[in-house]
Order: structure tokens, then C-alpha cells, then sequence
């Protein structure tokens, strides 16, 4: 499967500020990861740190919050990584928020399909 990315808007807790970016979509990555600088920006703030393991095995320890992510005009407040640099991921708990799965062929994110039993 190639890469691909989507803009989505990040939205601080208020609403007051959002900023459009170019993301892209990581099914590896577990969240999303923004820049931290950007994430400061907008006032949305860190609220603890966490140990991460890295595609490569390295290990660190990163801020982790929350933001508000808008995507194909819905919106949801995700858990968000704050990187040291400057990367723009879209991580697999906020693909599962927005009920999202990749279709590797058209290299797009595609609804999916929802299972559950009737009470």
C-alpha cells in the first residue's frame, strides 16, 4: 500500500482557533501526531507525557493531549501526539473515531462497514 494524505482542520478546545493541514493517513501510528509548535499556536495544551516505541524501535517520551479534529465535515475530539518535529500524521484512534478504513487501492479513507447485534 502507497501513502497517502487528507486535509483535515485541527480545532482547539474553544473553537475559538483551527488551522487546515495535510495529513498523512498511518495506520501504524496509533494516534495522530502534530507538531507541537503548531499545537501551542492554538492553545491546545499537553496533558501528560507517554512513552512511545517508534517505527524505526527507538523509544521517547512525548506530549499527549487532546484536540478537536474535523474531517469530511464531521467532528471529534481525538487523543494527539505533539512532535518534537514537523509531522503531520493521522493515526489509527482517530480513523476508528471517525468510523474510517483505508482503501488501498483508490488511496482514500472509505466509511466502515459497522457490525453490531440488535437488543
Amino acid at each position: 500500500m502507497g501513502t497517502f494524505s487528507v486535509t483535515l482542520n485541527v480545532i482547539n478546545a474553544d473553537g475559538s482557533r483551527y488551522k487546515e493541514v495535510s495529513a498523512m493517513v498511518d495506520t501504524g501510528a496509533t494516534h495522530t501526531v502534530l507538531p507541537q509548535g503548531m499545537l501551542a499556536e492554538m492553545n491546545i495544551a499537553s496533558v501528560e507525557k507517554i512513552s512511545l516505541t517508534m517505527a524505526d524501535g527507538r523509544k521517547v517520551v512525548w506530549e499527549y493531549g487532546q484536540a478537536r479534529i474535523a474531517l469530511d465535515g464531521r467532528s471529534f475530539v481525538c487523543p494527539v501526539v505533539f512532535s518534537p518535529n514537523d509531522e503531520y500524521l493521522l493515526g489509527a484512534t482517530t480513523l476508528e473515531t471517525f468510523n474510517l478504513m483505508v482503501d488501498p487501492m483508490e488511496q482514500r479513507l472509505v466509511s466502515k462497514p459497522l457490525r453490531g447485534r440488535a437488543i
